[in-house]
């Protein structure tokens, strides 16, 4: 009489190895997108990080500037003139929905949690606040000074700093009072905004004093200047907290400060007028818009070098990795 119970034991033996294999066996790291948007072309480019080529071009409205992507890489929030926040199916490639802002809209930031889109609204002098659950404004806040144009919440949703450009200030916004409720004087027209990830420190990029502004977020005053590039107008923090990366249009590079010491440690040419920027998750790589150039550099953060340049659309603007 034979075993019935031996065919039944090997494969589930067979199984048992298998998965001890499977479990053995490095996970798979899929390679980030990077997004940016095309002024010109009124396109945003989808690049491959693993290879650096563009994948696709998304048709997404008139001037696309500033652009943030959800968290779980579904979505992409891109501000469209002349009044938009306009929502990207990332899967469709399509626009889903534009939802009404103020005048000429600016850069995009989403919060911590993932719950807010803040637009800086250059000509009407606000800042649009939009709840990306309900893809709906959910409150406008008007700033004291003129031309704001990056509104970034603190990284524990608390404030949104506003940059004037008109007005050498930076502008604190209580998110659940929904208003100003302090000013930080900085240098001539702040651009860029970027928190250190404990939220104790903001670094500020003024674009005609060719500096970057320390600022003490407890104390909400600046505490220190760098000295940067011609026309400073763009930063990303690397994730270790060691390096900032600025961009500088008027002589097309990137710094690289170490934030100990608050020195520049390197100075990287890229293409021209270099804007907006965005690091991989992992921090090797900084990808760069080069407006003038219509490329986006690729720069090597841990060789400070430049590796490549891909060929986007016109006028690229900002970029964003997910």
């Amino acid at each position: 009489m034979k075993n019935s119970c031996a065919p039944v034991l090997f494969c589930q033996t067979l199984g048992f190895f298998a998965l001890l294999v499977l479990a053995a066996m490095p996970a798979t790291v899929l390679a980030a997108s990077a997004y940016a948007t095309n002024e010109k072309s009124g396109t945003v480019s989808v690049i491959d990080t693993e290879t650096d080529k563009v994948v696709a071009e998304i048709q997404v409205g008139k001037l696309p500037r500033g652009i943030a992507v959800a968290r779980d890489g579904a979505r992409l929030y891109v501000s469209t003139q002349p009044k938009f926040l306009s929502v990207v199916d990332i899967a469709k490639r399509a626009v889903i929905a534009n939802i009404v802002t103020g005048e000429s809209p600016e850069a995009a930031y989403l919060s911590s949690d993932g719950r807010w889109v803040a637009v800086a609204d250059e000509e009407s002098n606000d800042v649009s606040v939009v709840d990306t659950t309900t893809l709906t404004k959910a409150f406008t806040v008007k700033t004291k000074g003129k031309n704001p144009e990056h509104a970034a919440f603190t990284p524990d949703g608390r404030f949104i700093y506003v940059g004037a450009e008109d007005d050498e200030i930076i502008e604190i916004i209580d998110v659940a009072a929904r208003k100003v409720v302090n000013t930080i004087k900085v240098g001539k027209r702040p651009r860029g905004i970027v928190f250190t990830p404990d939220g104790k420190r903001a670094y500020i990029a003024c674009e005609i004093a060719n500096e970057v502004h320390v600022v003490d977020t407890a104390a909400q005053k600046s505490i220190g200047v760098i000295p940067a590039g011609v026309r400073a107008n763009n930063l990303a923090l690397h994730p270790s907290g060691a390096r900032l990366f600025v961009s500088n249009g008027g002589d097309g590079t990137v710094s690289v400060i170490d934030t100990a010491t608050n020195k520049i440690t390197a100075t990287i040419a890229v293409g021209k007028r270099p804007w907006g920027m965005a690091l991989t998750p992992d921090g090797k790589k900084l990808y760069v818009a080069n407006g003038r150039s219509d490329t986006v550099s690729v720069i090597d953060t841990e060789k400070n070098v430049k590796l490549t340049d891909i060929a986007v659309g016109s006028f690229p603007w900002g970029v964003v990795i997910q």
